[in-house]
């Protein structure tokens, strides 16, 4: 599994600010409808759903937040970087300001397990991270995140 099947170059974007979760998550089923074609309410309702079951922020800034959703045909990624971090009630009580969420098939199961490892074990490395936050570009966002880990398996 490669990043780059995963996150489309239009499903990365930096914005500036972010009031509350629930409008992250607006703007992240918002992404995923427009780069995927996915439903935005069903994305939206999946990712709360999920965060309801316990928070998503994983710490260092970093929020994975991730939905099995139905009539999904593949794993999609969509990415955001806040200029303004927010508060995400983040397991290090940290603000967050780098989102990559997940959208799998309802029945995908170790496939998703797999994708978000892959998501994982790419944003705990500090370097990339630090990249990520000096870059305001998506195009340069996608690329740092794809040529991360392009070619390791989950």
């Amino acid at each position: 599994m490669e990043l780059t099947k995963i996150l489309a170059p239009g499903a990365v974007r930096v914005i500036g600010h972010i009031s509350s979760k629930k409008r992250l998550f607006q703007d992240l089923g918002e992404m995923a409808a427009a780069a995927y074609g996915i439903g935005a309410a069903g994305a939206i309702d999946g990712l709360q759903e999920r965060e309801s079951l316990g928070p998503t922020g994983v710490g260092h800034g970093i929020a994975l937040p991730h939905a099995r959703l139905h009539n999904l045909p593949a794993i999609q990624g969509v990415f955001v970087r806040l200029e303004k971090p927010l508060d995400y009630d983040s397991v290090d009580r940290q603000p967050v300001d780098l989102i990559f969420a997940l959208f799998a098939p309802k029945d995908s199961g170790v496939d998703h397990l797999k994708a978000l490892a892959l998501v994982s074990r790419t944003m705990r490395d500090q370097q990339i991270c630090q990249k990520l936050r000096a870059n305001s570009d998506p195009a340069k966002l996608h690329a740092i995140l794809t040529e991360a880990r392009g070619s390791q398996a989950a």
